[in-house]
């Protein structure tokens, strides 16, 4: 049996693939199976996956209809006979990438707005369910597929090496954090659709660290991301200074995993970073409320403690739905919704 699990969304949702791919090999442990993901950093996050024979990894955004249309005849030939494209995929380009590959069984969930086009590309899915995590909305695939569940628990699963290890170590011997208490923040929130949008005000993070560099000196800050945060890092470090704030630059998100695990507390909002703190158990996670925040994208076991956003108010279904479309709101409306969270609010949090 050949499967094929399509997650061609966010890094973040290639992490919820993770338990649906380790029940596939424990239900069937001869089978061939693969992945197909989207970003290079999805394709680093399964890297050693035991439970994967191959990933392969194609922007097929990026690369044009006519490359991308090879690119899938390719995968066409190896013949699968399941493909699952994994909770949350609400475009439909999804469901054509499985209608291109052509396994005999393509599995999907009902989306908001799905139609008869969807149902035609392909061919068993399962409503969505907004009041479960996206792991659980996968996970409820395996009987439609004659499998079952066998693991008496879930967790997002990440593989670190030892190279990970070595790299983590010698970044807080050079930095002199090794035994400090360490504060992990993220002020990214994505760039695709108006995701950006849903960034908690950079003057206000600033704010936030000036507030913690008085009352706990000894506190290490370590602000996380790549290049769509390095303007954001310039300007703190310019406003605050170096005293007590590290910028490491990993060299990907499985480096950044292992650093993050070396945290007593990480500070973010739904991004990929929220859920690798929550694949490697930071003991205290905590979020800030945004218009995406909703059951499905919340930290997967693992505790957290969610900074509430007045504006949103627990209503994020009202603003963002799997359909494939934007956060609803105006600029305007969704930069005065993140700024209606205070710093004293996520302070608080913080601080514990």
């Amino acid at each position: 049996m050949n499967i094929l699990v399509i997650s061609l969304a966010g890094n973040g949702d290639t992490l919820f693939a993770t338990p649906l791919i380790h029940e596939l090999r424990l239900n069937f442990p001869g089978a061939t199976i693969d992945a197909l993901v989207r970003w290079p950093a999805a394709r680093d996050l399964l890297a050693g996956n035991p439970h994967l024979n191959r990933v392969h990894q194609k922007d097929l955004m990026k690369c044009g209809p006519v490359a991308a249309v090879q690119y899938l005849g390719g995968l066409r030939h190896q013949g699968y006979d399941l493909s699952i494209n994994t909770h949350p995929q609400s475009r439909i380009h999804y469901r054509l990438v499985a209608r291109i590959i052509g396994a005999k069984t393509r599995f999907s969930h009902d989306y908001d707005g799905s139609g008869f086009l969807d149902r035609w590309l392909v061919n068993r899915s399962l409503p969505q369910d907004y009041t479960r995590h996206a792991v659980d909305n996968n996970l409820a695939v395996l009987p439609l597929i004659g499998a079952k569940t066998l693991m008496t628990r879930h967790e997002t699963e990440l593989f670190l090496t030892a190279a990970e290890e070595v790299w983590t170590q010698e970044f807080l011997a050079r930095h002199q954090l090794t035994g400090r208490k360490l504060l992990g923040i993220h002020v990214g929130s994505g760039g695709t659709k108006n995701l950006a949008l849903r960034r908690w005000p950079l003057a206000n993070y600033i704010e936030l660290v000036r507030r913690l560099r008085r009352e706990e000196p000894a506190t290490g800050i370590l602000f996380f991301g790549g290049p769509d945060e390095q303007a954001d890092h310039e300007q703190i470090l310019a406003e605050l200074g170096p005293e007590n704030l590290y910028f490491p630059k990993t060299p990907g998100l499985v480096q950044a995993a292992h650093l993050l695990k070396q945290c007593g507390v990480f500070l973010s909002v739904d991004t990929v970073m929220m859920h690798l703190a929550a694949a490697v158990k930071v003991r205290r996670q905590v979020v800030i409320e945004t218009p995406t925040w909703n059951p499905p994208i919340q930290p997967y076991a693992n505790p957290f403690t969610l900074v509430k956003n007045p504006i949103v108010n627990g209503r994020g279904l009202d603003y963002y739905r799997y359909d494939g479309g934007n956060i609803k709101g105006t600029r305007e409306e969704l930069v005065a919704c993140m700024a209606s969270v205070t710093v004293d609010a996520v302070r608080a949090a913080v601080v514990g």
